[in-house]
């Protein structure tokens, strides 16, 4: 079979290469995989190392989230059968609830960087890493769901149990964002997007926007206060990090909730204590989210309307391509596609 590697950080690192299809272990299901949805942190691994195992004992696979069939399975598997088609998980040993991990030692065990990834006509997996595909979504479609997807459904549903009637800011128009710009209409609230691209603004009013904001022409968070009438938002998805959390922190409403996504400005966030303080703020961090979230969000895909929003589509071959479209900032997601 051939897959895409990485043995150092580099693009120029990146390579095709043949290699036997994997042998199956006890508890493990054999895919053929049809399609890899990219991430931000995919292109981050590939250029800088990011996520990248230190030392790297053996060249790395990237990317954490793929879709495909099963061909195999091996001795001990019940939860799948030959045929069913499934989609990854990206934290593979967060069943449900706290998951794995201490004070000292966070989990970080994640596919595509420090675990192999899903950039390969075929991926051995422990039954325990999959869940069943949306029945309503192509395999394009639905290999956007295992971490962009599932970041804004736990960000909103699972943790933030958004309502009718809430007020939304939806950060960008990248996957996160646009997944939550969906699942916020889906359950009845007013959602305000923000981006410094016209364009993407009028795409995204599209979808179901109500307000749209070009942060490039104005202050978003005053911009958001005229909207709101000094409301504020009761649920931001933080998509910038760094230092931008300031501006969230200034623009959410009194007890409301910021989610913590992307580190866009930086991995060292900052922002002002009054407003956290005497606004009751919750600040979260989300690491994607469990298995659990991730088969509920595919009954929600099955049962509303959530139509992954993708922007490109490449063959496998053309990887090189992809990244440099995801590099651009896509309006959605960028998928590869396997024959």
């Amino acid at each position: 079979m051939k897959r895409w590697q990485v043995a150092a950080p580099g693009r120029d690192n990146l390579k095709l290469v043949e290699v036997a299809t994997p042998a199956l272990g006890q508890g493990q299901i054999l895919v053929k995989v049809a399609a890899i949805s990219l991430n931000y942190r995919d292109g981050l691994l590939i250029d800088t190392g990011f996520g990248m195992p230190d030392p790297l004992e053996e060249p790395l696979v990237p990317a954490s989230d793929f879709s495909g069939t099963v061909v195999a399975v091996g001795d001990g598997v019940t939860r799948f059968a030959e045929g069913d088609r499934v989609i990854s998980t990206f934290v593979p040993d967060w069943i449900d609830g706290a998951g794995p991990g201490t004070a000292r030692t966070p989990n970080s065990r994640t596919l595509g960087g420090p675990l192999q990834g899903g950039l390969a006509e075929y991926v051995a997996i422990s039954e325990d890493w999959a869940v069943r595909a949306p029945s309503r979504l192509s395999d394009i479609e639905a290999s956007t769901l295992p971490c962009a997807g599932l970041t804004a459904w736990t960000a909103l549903v699972e943790r933030g149990n958004v309502r009718a009637g809430d007020k939304v800011v939806i950060l960008g128009t990248g996957g996160v964002s646009l997944f939550g710009l969906q699942i916020a209409l889906a359950h009845g609230a007013e959602v305000i997007v923000v981006s410094g691209d016209d364009d993407k603004l009028l795409r995204a009013r599209k979808i179901g926007a109500h307000h749209t904001i070009n942060r490039k022409k104005e202050d978003w968070v005053e911009a958001l206060y005229k909207i709101t009438d000094d409301y504020g938002a009761d649920h931001i998805l933080e998509t910038v990090g760094g230092p931008h959390l300031d501006k969230s922190l200034r623009a959410a409403a009194v007890t409301g909730r910021i989610s913590m996504i992307g580190i866009l400005d930086g991995l060292e966030v900052t922002g002002g204590f009054v407003p956290l303080a005497v606004k009751r703020l919750v600040l979260e961090g989300i690491q994607v989210g469990n298995r659990k979230g991730l088969e509920n969000f595919v009954k929600a895909c099955d049962q509303i309307e959530i139509k992954p929003i993708i922007d490109g589509v490449y063959p496998f071959d053309e990887l090189n391509a992809a990244l440099d479209h995801l590099g651009r900032g896509p309006f959605g997601k960028i998928v590869v596609e396997l024959n």
